[in-house]
């Protein structure tokens, strides 16, 4: 397409306002070019579209730190395809992920919305993610760029971190990406040495649309455009949300008087109308998607049991840490690890996210699934075990929305209906467009109501959670009438919003009406309500429900204990004050093991939690975020119909004490890189101390022999045999670390892997490709070979290296 002519063809108010958000999701269209509206959507896990709410349900797959464990690029590519089918459906054309920011810290809050602490690994896998999307006609935009790796201030923060490290560990997944032809990348809140990134001219301008020849386009974080002429010389192509804001008429007026140069803005809409073209929103039809259509309950069950990460496996009463044995998957002391099960009859499954999974990460990660396997349900959907449920502790500090169909009526000044939606339970959630038939200057107001019929007889507690004035009702009597307000000025409170209870009695048998008036407005066309009516019933004392968890667990042949974080630990918009679990889920844990020595802990939790308890079970399954059908892939893996397939993509200390880096919390605005180049593994090599389980650990249903390695610089070939009696999944690991250690430069770091499946006995070669840049240092402006010999490593896990090879480099690229 010419597109040139058509820009020649509009007046410079049209162009502008093509360059600012039409509404909170989309851009605007322009018919007499043939340009349509450009819709954009939250990702990561699913498509949530132009609204925020369980009316349009959503596929939900485990989080990017699940995705990542996989290390499987062919699966994530798979993954994409489903996400782009998704978008498709819900008429979006751009897909608002992934987040492609480093594991710097295990406080980092939004940590499970990133794929690793390495960036080769996390250029690799998101590299995969954008293939997958894109070759369905559907925009992605890798995110935040760059530096946004913690959440703490995140709109004023300014980081500090030198150009090498800048180039060498936080740029280099965002270059893969563009390297696998990105058609959008998003700037972060955060600064870089003082320039807020939607201003950051040298960045945005000079690397990345410079250097790297990128030719998509860069939309902000929503809100982060803050400035007319310094964002409009920035290097930032689309302002969103809109349409008020530092831009339109103030960036029309600022090219005008010649502040912001007319080709800026020229350039700027070239983008976005080849971005257009690219998702059939210009004049033409979406391209073609590839292949059949995706089935996305069975992806995202195999996404979750491929994560699955076992990171301990022994005989009952071994006694034994998982590290201690000589060999990887043996059981110490003696005996067979307790996984898979076999010849169990009954099951205690313990602990509040057992009966209600925490699926996904609190932020814009969330969407709406029209199901989820709890592992309550997947457990006692196999039928050929016994399971017996005990809650022993609920880390939750609010109460899980009321559990019953509700009505959510839009409500104009004088109580007219403007429209009506069911919602499956009662909380609802509308953020940005307004929901169908709702006029956003008409309305004042949202009404939930439910019927509810107690199951039992007592004292029940009640909640509002949501930002602004609510009102609830029992059967017409008032219980509760407050206003609430959201802490803090980041958006993302909403999805966290503050929560206020009511004791009230109610009889056995009795269906009471509640009813939740929540007063609200629009807000510039738009919408920004979130409201809860959360239910406890009558409930024993937490010693209670304590004693009865070990006590099922001494009674049981096998204790399954699943434990999680919750909202107010990980999510957007915040980072984590520790890495204890909530509650008293770990004496819960402790407890349980000491009744019963066949115990199994499932870590549900997208980042790294203390174990204080490691040594007291017999395994340790970390499921992450596992998505809608966590329950059926928990149930697969636990029997051994499945092989869990997950490797960290992080390293997991032991205490939060321990980790060499920590620090997310600004000094003075300013957030100091000062470990330079040593973050995750690399650190923790460097500081002599050794973490719970390395970067790379997990382990399988089989045993592997690492037989034999050839190298050159480009490329590894591992020979591998499944030693075990299973058919079985590997991933070989290699590692590049420099014969002479230079004290500037880690000791060893990941240079590439592959994925190798094999039948008992069978011999296999795993292909990996050493990519040019894995003995590149950036120097004085520009990338070098660092010459002298490398031992090219094959490894089950960053320090379990099984077989090596030696390459020889030049100061010439190799």
């Amino acid at each position: 397409m010419d597109f040139d002519d058509m820009i020649g063809r509009l007046d410079l108010r049209t162009k502008v306002r093509m360059l600012t958000g039409a509404g909170m999701w989309a851009l605007h269209p322009v018919p007499e070019i043939g340009l349509d509206r450009l819709v954009m959507s939250d990702g990561p896990i699913g498509v949530r579209g132009e609204q925020w709410s369980a009316v349009s349900p959503s596929i939900a797959l485990p989080s990017p730190t699940a995705m990542a464990a996989t290390w499987d690029v062919s699966l994530v590519r798979r993954v994409g395809g489903l996400l782009a089918q998704e978008a498709r459906r819900k008429g979006v054309h751009v897909l608002l992920a992934p987040t492609v920011n480093l594991h710097r810290s295990p406080l980092g809050g939004r940590h499970f919305e990133c794929f690793s602490e390495d960036p080769h690994l996390t250029g690799e896998v998101a590299a995969a993610y954008v293939a997958g999307v894109q070759e369905r006609g559907v925009a992605t935009t890798p995110k935040h760029f760059v530096a946004n790796d913690s959440e703490t201030d995140r709109f004023t923060v300014s980081v500090r971190v030198a150009e090498r490290v800048l180039r060498e560990l936080y740029l280099r997944p965002f270059e893969r990406v563009v390297e696998a032809g990105a058609w959008g990348i998003m700037t972060a809140y955060n600064a870089v040495g003082g320039t807020t990134m939607s201003e950051h001219a040298e960045l945005v301008h000079g690397v990345l649309k410079g250097e790297w020849g990128f030719d998509g386009f860069v939309v902000s974080d929503w809100t982060a455009v803050r400035t007319t002429e310094a964002a409009g010389l920035g290097g930032t192509d689309v302002a969103m949300p809109g349409p008020h804001g530092p831009w339109g008429d103030k960036l029309e007026e600022a090219v005008r008087a010649g502040r912001v140069p007319e080709s800026l803005i020229d350039d700027r809409v070239r983008r976005v109308l080849r971005l257009a073209e690219r998702t059939g929103a210009l004049g033409g039809p979406p391209p073609a998607p590839p292949g059949e259509a995706i089935d996305g309950v069975a992806l995202a069950r195999e996404v979750a049991v491929r994560s699955c990460t076992l990171l301990k496996n022994e005989a009952p009463d071994a006694g034994l840490r998982e590290g201690d044995a000589p060999r990887e998957g043996a059981a110490p002391g003696g005996g067979a690890p307790l996984l898979p099960l076999a010849g169990v009859r009954s099951i205690a499954l313990i602990g509040a996210a057992a009966k209600e999974a925490r699926v996904m990460g609190g932020g814009s990660a969330q969407v709406f699934p029209e199901r989820v396997v709890s592992p309550l349900d997947g457990l006692r959907g196999r039928g050929d075990v016994e399971v017996r449920y005990a809650l022993g502790t609920d880390p939750r500090i609010r109460l899980a929305p009321l559990a019953a169909p509700a009505t959510a009526a839009f409500l104009d000044a004088e109580g007219r209906v403007l429209a009506e939606h069911p919602l499956a339970a009662a909380e609802g959630r509308w953020i940005g467009e307004t929901p169908p038939g709702v006029d956003a200057d008409r309305l004042a107001g949202v009404r939930l109501r439910a019927a509810y019929t107690a199951e039992t007889g007592g004292r029940h507690e009640l909640s509002v959670a949501g930002a602004g004035a609510y009102t609830l009702t029992v059967d017409g009597r008032v219980v509760l009438d407050e206003t609430l307000a959201a802490d803090g000025g980041d958006p993302a409170a909403l999805l966290s919003p503050p929560e206020r209870r009511v004791a009230v009695e109610l009889a056995e048998g009795v269906t009471y009406e509640l009813e939740l008036l929540h007063r609200t407005a629009g807000y510039q066309g738009m919408v920004f309500i979130s409201c809860a009516l959360g239910h406890a019933g009558p409930s024993p004392g937490e010693d209670e429900l304590f004693a009865e968890a070990v006590r099922v667990a001494a009674e049981s042949d096998v204790a399954v204990v699943v434990a999680a974080t919750t909202p107010e630990v990980e999510s957007e918009g915040f980072d984590r004050e520790s890495l204890t679990l909530p509650g008293r889920q770990d004496e819960l844990i402790a407890a349980v093991a000491a009744a019963n020595p066949r115990t199994v802990v499932v870590v549900n939790a997208g980042s790294p939690v203390e174990m204080p308890w490691l040594d007291s079970v017999a395994a340790v399954l970390l499921t992450w975020f596992p998505g809608q059908e966590a329950g059926s892939a928990l149930a697969g893996v636990l029997f051994g119909d499945d092989e869990p397939g997950g490797r960290l993509p992080t390293t997991w200390p032991v205490r939060l004490a321990d980790a060499p880096v920590v620090n997310v919390t600004p000094d003075g605005g300013v957030l100091a890189y000062d470990e330079g180049l040593f973050i995750g593994y690399r650190a923790w090599e460097r500081s002599g101390r050794a973490p719970a389980f390395w970067f790379g650990h997990g382990l399988g249903y089989t045993t592997w022999s690492y037989d034999a390695i050839t190298a050159e610089s480009g490329s590894v070939t591992v020979h591998v045999t499944n030693t075990g009696e299973r058919r079985g999944r590997e991933v070989v690991q290699v590692y590049a670390a420099p014969v002479t250690p230079d004290p500037e430069r880690p000791a060893r770091w990941l240079a590439g892997f592959a994925v190798v499946e094999a039948d008992p006995g069978q011999s296999v070669a795993a292909e990996v490709e050493v990519p040019a840049r894995t003995y590149e240092i950036w120097d004085e402006g520009g990338w070098r070979v660092a010459p002298g010999e490398y031992l090219l490593e094959a490894a089950r896990h960053y320090a379990d290296r099984r077989l090596s090879a030696t390459v020889k480099l030049s100061a010439s690229r190799p």
